[in-house]
Order: structure tokens, then C-alpha cells, then sequence
């Protein structure tokens, strides 16, 4: 049976084969971008926690969380709650995002924003720059060895910042070979969608040092961060808990100073 990622991914594999427009003038494009922001550097020079606050409207999980929200609204509730950094999803078929939330969602702050997708080609790196993203995920289980390590480098060569996704140590290894220095430990199987809050206690005690440590999914509040930040991780990723929540500024809040 097809499982969540394998539907996703065979979707962006077939969008991404159909592409032919020319590689070498989206390099052209990416690189005369404006300077990014900071992704990793926003996470890496904290004293607390930080925040990785996400706009996302659905997940194939779980459905609409929050199907009309104002990007670029929630991007300042989030700013204004002290987040270090947004993620947006702009995965339409599946996660309702768009490149447009992206970039409304950054054009209303002053953080650096993670283009939060699933990368399968060379265009997908060259796309998150050429839209205003300061930072471009890969994500381990998606990805074959060679195209992780050469995606990682184009994004660093065009001036992206790269979130790395894992889930375990022999994905930890495939991080480290693309020389990845910003890792993300997803609590989420991507298989069956549940969550295991004791794999990211695991992978914090074996990422090394000189690595950003991110958590990812499944933070329901502020024990779970406080346990997350005792485990050795610089930033928690949070997207359901903060879309849902009355008030996120102060969700945020709580987040920070678990």
C-alpha cells in the first residue's frame, strides 16, 4: 500500500520531469537575488529556544487546520510572539500552501522563511530562492544520496540556507555527507504519520556539535519544548499548535520560555 510521502513525492517527481525550462537561466535568476536573511544564523545565536513558526493551512493527516488564513497576518502574530523564523508551506495539492503565502508571509516581517516543500529537483532548490525563501528543506527519506548531497550544495552556491530532515541515525549520516550543518528531526513517521516524541530525545544526543539542531512536529505545548531544549536542540519547528491556536504571540511566548 502507497503511503503519504510515496502519493507526494511521485506527484512532485512527475510535476518536476514535465519542467524543461533552462537550468542555467534559473541559476542566473536565483543569483541575482537580493541577499537572503539569515535562516540558521537567526537559530544558532539564541540563549533560549527557538521558534520555528509555521503557516500552514491542511495537512493530508488531518485536513483543513486553518484553510482561510491571512499569511501575512499570522506572520506578524508571530514576530510579535518573538519567533526566530517562519516556515511556509507552499505544497498546493496536498498542504493547500502556495508560493503566494510565501511571499506575503515575508513581505509582512522581518524573519528569514524556510520554504517549507518537498524538493525533488535542481528547480525546486532554484525555485525557493528565485521566490524570496531564505531557506530551502531536504528531506532525507525523499531523496537519494547523490541528489541530497547535490542539492545541498546548489542551494548553498545560489545563497540558501538548508534544513536537512531526518529521522534516524542512518539518515543522520547521509545529512552529515552533504555536509549539513542545520538538521531537522522530524518526531513524525513519515510512513504512517504518528509520532514518536522519544526519537527526537534520541537523535539530539547523537547529532554533533557544530550542528543546529531543529525538532520537528508533534510539539503540543511547552513540556514538550522544555524537553526538546533539555535534549539539545536549538529550535522546535511548530506548525498544527501555533495555526490553531486563539493567540499565537502568546503560544509562542510559552514556547520560548518553557
Amino acid at each position: 500500500m502507497a503511503t503519504y510521502l510515496d502519493k507526494i513525492l511521485a506527484r512532485h517527481r512527475e510535476l518536476a520531469a514535465a519542467d524543461g525550462r533552462s537550468t542555467a537561466a534559473l541559476i542566473d535568476q536565483a543569483m541575482a537575488m537580493p541577499p537572503a536573511r539569515g535562516f540558521r544564523t537567526a537559530l544558532a545565536d539564541r540563549a533560549l529556544l527557538g521558534v520555528i513558526s509555521e503557516v500552514k493551512r491542511r495537512s493530508p493527516s488531518k485536513g483543513d487546520l486553518n484553510a482561510s488564513l491571512d499569511p501575512a497576518a499570522l506572520a506578524r502574530d508571530y514576530e510579535r510572539g518573538g519567533a526566530s523564523c517562519l516556515s511556509v508551506l507552499t505544497d498546493e495539492e496536498f498542504f493547500g500552501g502556495s508560493v503566494s503565502d510565501l511571499q506575503a508571509a515575508r513581505a509582512a516581517c522581518s524573519l528569514p522563511v524556510l520554504r517549507k516543500d518537498f524538493t525533488v529537483s535542481e528547480h525546486d532548490v532554484l525555485d525557493a530562492r528565485i521566490m524570496g525563501a531564505d531557506c530551502v528543506l531536504l528531506i532525507a527519506a525523499a531523496l537519494e544520496r547523490s541528489e541530497l548531497i547535490a542539492f545541498h550544495a546548489l542551494a548553498t552556491h545560489i545563497g540558501l540556507d538548508v534544513l536537512v530532515e531526518i529521522h534516524d541515525e542512518v539518515e543522520l549520516e547521509l545529512a552529515l555527507a552533504a555536509d549539513a550543518t542545520l538538521i531537522g528531526v522530524n518526531q513524525r513517521d513519515l510512513v504512517t504519520f504518528q509520532v514518536d516524541h522519544e526519537r527526537a530525545v534520541r537523535m539530539g544526543g547523537v547529532m554533533p556539535d557544530g550542528v543546529v539542531k531543529v525538532a520537528e512536529s508533534g510539539v503540543r505545548g511547552p513540556a514538550d519544548a522544555a524537553s526538546l531544549r533539555s535534549a539539545g536542540y536549538h529550535a522546535v519547528l511548530v506548525g498544527e499548535t501555533l495555526v490553531t491556536a486563539g493567540d499565537p504571540a502568546a503560544a509562542i511566548q510559552a514556547l520560548i520560555h518553557s
